[in-house]
């Protein structure tokens, strides 16, 4: 097993809800990037992280948070915001709730496609609602049975963890891989695989790189909204958290 390093702080503690950090540098478009981050970066379907930067003297509401070209998380600011030189000490004020928000949706995107066993073509995330694409060519009979099925899940309250694995496991295991659209992220010499459930009681395992609820009873009860044909074989499933 390989480890995340640790300046990526949505995966080291998605729970974390401020976190000092030093600014490295400025872009021409005058976003930011720091040495430990905590805004998730847009990817995988959820959306990037918001919130407030301070500092001595200042601050800036941070709009977006995308990748650069390298990969590293940049934090898009407000326009006119004039951020601090490259060495000053700022701290991150993460908007919980719409992250939290973002975390109960991914969570339970992963555990419908567990009651909903096909291949995933899309998806995305938003606060309070989510949907994923399935190359379903025919519409399920019975939708109150799988929004039963999947609230099931969410009560058993399994736990969720992340390991570690290198490109070449994955390779070895392309059976991991639920996405037809989005090939996990490789060429950085590992992969963040999420599991639900422990042992016997392990009910999902795939590569991801967003970020999720510790439990599944954080979920809360969803819905299923509806199932829309996107095609001649994909078809879109929506849900809805209960509570927002």
């Amino acid at each position: 097993m390989t480890t995340e390093p640790a300046h990526h702080l949505w995966h080291a503690d998605p729970y974390a809800r401020e976190a000092t950090a030093r600014l490295l540098a400025v872009t021409e478009d005058g976003a930011v990037s720091l040495d430990r981050c905590l805004f998730y970066p847009a990817g995988g379907g959820q959306p990037g992280d918001t919130g407030v930067l301070t500092w001595a003297g200042g601050s800036a509401a941070v709009l977006d948070t995308v990748k650069g070209g390298d990969g590293a998380p940049l934090l898009l600011l407000e326009a006119g915001a004039t951020p601090p030189a490259p060495g000053t000490e700022v701290v991150q004020h993460l908007d919980w709730d719409r992250r939290y928000s973002h975390m109960r949706v991914h969570t339970a995107l992963h555990l419908l496609s567990v009651v909903i066993p096909l291949p995933v073509t899309g998806g995305a995330i938003a606060a309070g609602k989510g949907r994923l694409d399935f190359d379903m060519p025919e519409a399920p009979g019975d939708k109150a049975a799988l929004e039963d099925a999947l609230n099931a899940l969410i009560a058993r309250d399994l736990p969720v963890t992340q390991d570690w694995i290198t490109d070449a496991e994955l390779a070895a295991s392309p059976g991991l891989v639920k996405t037809m659209s989005v090939q996990p992220p490789t060429g950085q010499g590992r992969v963040r695989l999420v599991r639900i459930g422990q042992g016997a009681d392990q009910v999902d395992l795939q590569p991801c790189g967003g970020t999720h609820v510790a439990r599944t009873a954080e979920i809360g009860r969803v819905a299923l909204g509806k199932i829309e044909k996107k095609g001649r074989q994909n078809r879109r499933v929506s849900l809805l958290l209960a509570e927002t």
